[in-house]
């Protein structure tokens, strides 16, 4: 009986360890560090903890108000506002709203896959990520002043151009059975 638990257990653990290898890697490295240099290994060890307090820290709320978001905003006004026949008011809103945030990229995803699910036209969801990466209003103020406002300024244009231009393109590259293929797996991946 207890062999039957242990060969239980250890197939979990193969299977997690296959699921999650990068992370399992990650751990024998840092083990590997600590073994050989025990003060280096603790200076990894609180890097990595304060770096994933951080994460963790940054994503409970965006994954909190991305909910809220999922709650409070029903389909037809986010249809409304940014859907597919939204047209330059979409546009603009999403390009605006871009703009304004200040979290990481990476928590900006489950926004974006929200956007989706309300039925968001999928270039304004890619405006908005895209603003939301390279022209948000902080990183404009931070790059005026250690780069100068004319490099900031035109970088600044750049994006703006590059952003709209990239979000059309690939829209209008995507067949009727790609963007189904997208809003499906947008409703999929967000839970009720």
């Amino acid at each position: 009986m207890r062999a039957v638990l242990w060969i239980k257990i250890f197939a979990g653990m193969k299977a997690i360890a296959r699921k999650h290898w990068f992370l399992v890697l990650a751990l024998v490295i840092h083990l590997i560090v600590l073994l050989f240099d025990s003060s280096v290994g603790m200076t990894v060890l609180r890097f990595t903890g304060k770096n994933a307090l951080n994460f963790v820290f940054l994503l409970v709320p965006v994954f909190l108000l991305t909910g809220l978001m999922d709650v409070w905003i029903d389909r037809e006004t986010m249809i409304r506002m940014i859907g597919e026949k939204s047209g330059l008011r979409g546009v603009l809103a999403a390009f605006l709203l871009g703009m304004v945030t200040a979290v990481p990229v990476y928590a900006l995803l489950p926004v974006g896959g929200i956007l989706l699910k309300k039925g968001s036209r999928i270039s304004n969801v890619l405006i908005f990520l895209g603003a939301s990466a390279s022209i948000r209003i902080p990183l404009l103020i931070f790059e005026s002043g250690s780069l100068g406002f004319r490099f900031a300024v035109t970088r600044f244009m750049a994006n703006i151009f590059a952003v709209f231009a990239i979000s059309f393109i690939v829209e209008k590259a995507l067949t009727g059975k790609d963007k189904a293929a997208i809003y499906e797996n947008a409703e999929k991946s967000i839970p009720q």
